[in-house]
């Protein structure tokens, strides 16, 4: 089926490619769907409901039918287009959603039911008997269900992500995008130009057009050259911007070539999430089809893509072709038909007043109203003023017309608006912040028109920028206007096809209008018309039109259904790229790390971080013995932990105190310079999101610390307040967690060791208890706070990360020398225990400051996040959970978290629960297994005795209800 010439593609490399294992060629440059069409392959896919034989229809991203999978095995992908694959050496094809075959489908025998099984057949069908969904409907329905499948093997694929950002992104490279790039580039804007086709040009590599009086294609290879010679432009061909977000982003998926993508090691695609100061969308215009009885035979597609697979591939899918058309595109594509030696057997035009003088049978006021063959089309049937005569043809290319493509401009929200003048839909200016739009997207059909166009979009956003504009040649090309008779459907026996992808006719469409499904909403979710993955592309504006016309209103009060990214599919491997293996859950290692696995200890993850368990020593064959030695060393000696892993906020800003002041539920604002207070943060909900502290280093500094896990969430919290009811406050923020390493050393002897290694005093005088401020070692700048998660006299020790190795080297060599050494996470759990602190554990989203008993540091002197909610009733009874302490007391001593708890003498079942333990430990000050957990009304019930009950292990210990600080209760130790 190949015509004479080179067209777009180097005839002088053949490639090899397989279909359905059989061996086929084809040349460089060819997409899959030309080069199946060149070897006479009619169909390539069965439809998703019917399982209807369809071949290929377009020659874009929008492509309904040839849906294929790539590759076998761990690498296979489903659901690529055909029309966008490009032809390498060695590819492998395979047709889907079908079994046996694609020429011959089992499955075709729903087709036969297909009087049963119209719009909203499943959700009338499948209510009754109820008893039958779970054993037979949903799993044959599941079984039935899809298009292509994933491999069950892990992938093999690399993809990437990547940012970028400019001046002026341009969405589109054809006409309008190229005078765009260069008006906006010459000028000095730093530009970056997007096409998903493999070359620019758009609609000019499919045409016979010329500009400046060369053919389309070359002017713009030409144009390519240029922009790719200057400095401050970048080219991205095989990319398809996807999404238009907040604040100028947008999200493109970029497509490796053959070549390139099979590198050892290279990307597959990579995603890029670009920002620019402006945007122009360029991105041309879709074709739609006129919908007729049996449109959807293979050998039946779209006009312009039959002027692309002749122009451009030389490629002609039928010897003997029919055009049918509501517009000038039907005499265009006889034009080019005719020229390449193609046999054309009639033009039908619907318009009556329209003249040809093409020499070929043409029927003017005419329409296609029905087309037969099952596997490929044979013949179509013409009604023209009563008349009915069939036309032998095995090809027919069809246009209703051009919808711009608007969907990019309608993803945060706007609507496109009706334009009579083209009988379509076009964006509507300032939909997405500083975008515009130009050429085809914005309704301009004519060449010349969207040369100028693109020169004028360009101009007014260089003016926008503030750049001077460069002077702008406007290339000379064809001019004339767009002229188009609306035809959405033919009336007729059988059905009439709107959306090819998922089985959807214009009787179902009708259907939902008479079952009152009448907003376009409603009948898309009814017929699912325009819910594949092509998204309607093809078929959403003809299918509102017939919505319309069923319900007596025009198109404009129809309006269109909400356009969402992505504008294309997107492989989550590449919205996801990296995330595997490791980089699925990152290993966050501290700048002790090193030393920490040179020591022994083992790991666990704690939030993101891995942090030392304990370190153990010779002689120690358990991990308990390390844990209570390593207690025990703090409470005597002195201890070193590291602590980096907190979350660190830096808060500066005349308003800082304010906003902390409604973030936290005490006064922050009334701290003082060098001092730190602890904080408490609640959820809108009333809810304890986070504890922690909050130090004033100077009089608009301040320094927030967060639990390990709760890091990242209160960031966004921050973020949020911030945006949504402190706009006008002057502050400002930042996660300096990764900035600063910190470590904690405890214990009586803490003061020795830093006083030695600082050179300064640290006594309660110079430094007591909750201060900090700033102090060096040597040459280095550090922090210091006299703060205590151990209960102990204690310190935090802060420098730059870069320092962090060798401070906790020089902690730990001075700790030696004092009977000390590191402790790791199962101390610091134990001896918080101790002390009724809370971590994550206790505060883990459905407790409140009451249940904690931390209610007394609710404010009533100001607002803050949550204090309303948090002062509902039931947040406040005295029947609700609270904190308490617990010890066994039985003959049975173990006591372990999850547990619940239970009345002595109660079943342990849930109607008698009255509550459950968060935290377990043993203390070796204590001399037995501690605890803290929730009891209904715990902290009228001290001294009291419950029962846990853990049924997994089958643990059963009585219990003594006692205060959350078994140690130190009045908190002598870490005062000093």
């Amino acid at each position: 089926m190949r015509l004479d010439g080179a067209g777009l593609l180097d005839r002088s490399r053949r490639i090899g490619f397989s279909y359905d294992g059989r061996r086929y060629l084809g040349f460089s440059g060819d997409t899959l769907a030309s080069a199946l069409l060149a070897n006479d392959i009619k169909v390539v896919a069965r439809s998703f409901k019917y399982h209807r034989p369809r071949g290929i229809f377009t020659a874009g991203s929008e492509e309904p039918n040839a849906l294929v999978t790539l590759g076998r095995g761990a690498g296979q992908e489903p659901n690529a287009r055909a029309t966008m694959v490009e032809l390498s050496e060695g590819l492998e094809a395979y047709s889907q959603n079908c079994w046996p075959s694609v020429d011959f489908d089992v499955m075709s025998v729903n087709d036969l039911f297909a009087p049963f099984l119209g719009a909203g057949f499943y959700y009338k069908t499948f209510m009754w008997p109820k008893a039958l969904w779970e054993k037979l409907y949903e799993p044959v329905i599941r079984r039935a269900a899809g298009l292509g499948t994933l491999s069950p093997e892990a992938a093999r694929q690399k993809y990437d992500k990547a940012h970028a950002f400019c001046d002026l992104l341009i969405i589109g490279a054809g006409p309008a995008g190229l005078m765009v790039a260069l008006t906006a580039a010459e000028a000095g804007a730093d530009v970056i130009l997007t096409e998903e086709d493999m070359r620019v040009g758009g609609r000019l590599n499919a045409e016979r057009e010329e500009v400046e009086g060369q053919p389309g294609n070359l002017w713009a290879e030409m144009i390519f050259k240029r922009l790719s010679e200057m400095p401050n432009v970048r080219v991205m061909t095989r990319t398809a911007v996807v999404g238009a977000y907040d604040q100028g982003t947008y999200g493109a998926l970029e497509r490796m070539a053959p070549e390139v993508a099979a590198r050892s090691g290279a990307p597959k695609a990579t995603f890029w999430r670009i920002v620019a100061k402006r945007a122009i969308l360029a991105a041309g215009a879709i074709e739609r089809p006129i919908a007729f009885p049996n449109n959807d035979r293979p050998g039946i597609m779209m006009a312009g893509a039959l002027r692309a697979y002749v122009n451009r591939w030389r490629v002609s899918p039928g010897q003997r072709v029919a055009v049918f058309a509501n517009s000038d595109a039907g005499h265009r594509t006889v034009a080019d038909l005719q020229a390449k030696g193609v046999h054309v057997a009639a033009l039908i035009d619907v318009r009556p007043d329209a003249v040809c003088n093409l020499g070929l049978p043409f029927y003017p006021g005419a329409q296609v109203s029905n087309a037969e063959g099952r596997r490929a089309l044979e013949a179509i049937t013409i009604e023209q003023d009563g008349e009915v005569e069939k036309i032998q043809t095995d090809c027919l290319a069809m246009s209703g017309g051009w919808n711009p493509s608007v969907h990019l401009s309608c993803h945060m929200g706007g609507r496109p608006v009706w334009d009579e003048r083209i009988a379509a839909f076009v964006p509507v200016e300032g939909a997405i912040p500083s975008m515009t739009v130009a050429g085809a997207a914005k309704g301009i059909f004519s060449t010349a028109g969207c040369l100028q166009s693109g020169v004028e979009a360009a101009q007014a956003v260089l003016d926008d920028l503030g750049i001077k504009r460069a002077k702008a040649k406007l290339p000379k090309a064809k001019d004339g206007a767009y002229e188009i008779t609306p035809l959405w459907s033919v009336p007729g026996k059988g059905r009439a096809w709107l959306d090819f992808q998922n089985d959807v006719t214009v009787k179902d469409v009708k259907q939902a209008a008479i079952e009152n499904f009448r907003s376009v909403e409603h009948m898309k979710r009814y017929t699912t018309q325009g819910m594949a993955p092509d998204q309607g592309k093809n078929s959403n504006i003809a299918a509102l039109a017939v919505l319309a016309d069923a319900t007596g209103q025009g198109i404009p009060e129809t309006g269109t259904t909400t356009y969402r990214p992505p504008f294309i599919p997107v492989p989550i491997a590449a919205l996801g790229a990296g995330g595997q293996g490791k980089s699925f859950a990152p290993e966050r290692f501290t700048t002790s790390h090193d030393r920490t696995i040179a020591l022994g200890a083992p790991m666990i993850e704690a939030g993101l971080w891995y942090r030392p368990s304990y370190f153990p020593r010779a002689g120690e064959e358990h991990w308990r013995q390390s844990c209570d030695r390593e207690v025990r060393m703090v409470r005597d000696a002195v201890g070193i932990c590291d602590v980096s892993t907190l979350g660190k906020i830096d808060v500066q800003g005349p308003d800082a105190g304010a906003f902390l002041d409604f973030v936290y539920t005490g006064m922050m604002s009334t701290l003082k310079e060098g001092r730190v207070k602890y904080g408490l943060m609640l959820r809108e909900d009333g809810h304890v999101m986070d504890d922690g502290t909050c130090a004033r280093l100077g009089p608009e500094h301040f320094l927030v610390t967060t639990t390990t896990a709760a890091a990242g969430q209160v960031m966004r919290h921050l973020d949020f307040v911030q945006q949504a009811f402190c706009a006008k406050m002057a502050v400002r923020f930042v996660s300096v967690t990764e900035q600063w390493a910190q470590f904690a050393v405890a214990g009586p002897k803490s003061r020795a060791l830093l006083e030695d290694m600082l050179g300064q005093k640290l006594d309660d005088t110079t430094w007591p208890f909750m201060a900090c401020g700033h102090v060096s070692i040597g040459d280095i700048p550090a922090r210091l706070f006299r703060i205590s998660f151990s209960g102990e006299l204690a310190y935090e020790l802060a420098v730059p990360t870069r320092y962090g190795a060798a401070l906790f080297d020089a902690l730990l060599s001075r700790a030696e020398t004092l009977d000390g050494g590191p402790y790791g996470m199962e101390a610091l759990n134990v001896m918080r225990i101790e002390k009724g602190f809370v971590t994550h554990a206790e505060i883990h989203g459905r407790v409140t400051a009451f249940d904690i008993g931390m209610q007394g540091m609710m404010s009533r002197k100001k607002d803050f996040i949550g204090k309303t909610m948090a002062a509902r009733p039931g947040l406040m009874d005295e029947a609700r959970e609270q904190m308490v302490g617990l010890k066994s007391i039985g003959t049975v001593k173990q006591l372990l978290s999850g547990a619940h708890l239970f009345n002595p003498d109660a079943e342990a079942q849930s109607e008698n629960d009255q509550g459950y333990i968060t935290s377990v430990g043993f203390s070796p000050e204590l001399g037995h297994m501690i605890g803290l957990g929730f009891l209904k009304n715990g902290r009228a019930r001290l001294g009291e005795q419950v029962r846990m009950v853990e049924h997994l292990n089958g643990v059963s210990t009585l219990c003594e209800v006692v205060d959350p600080v078994q140690f130190d209760a009045k908190g002598g130790r870490m005062r000093g």
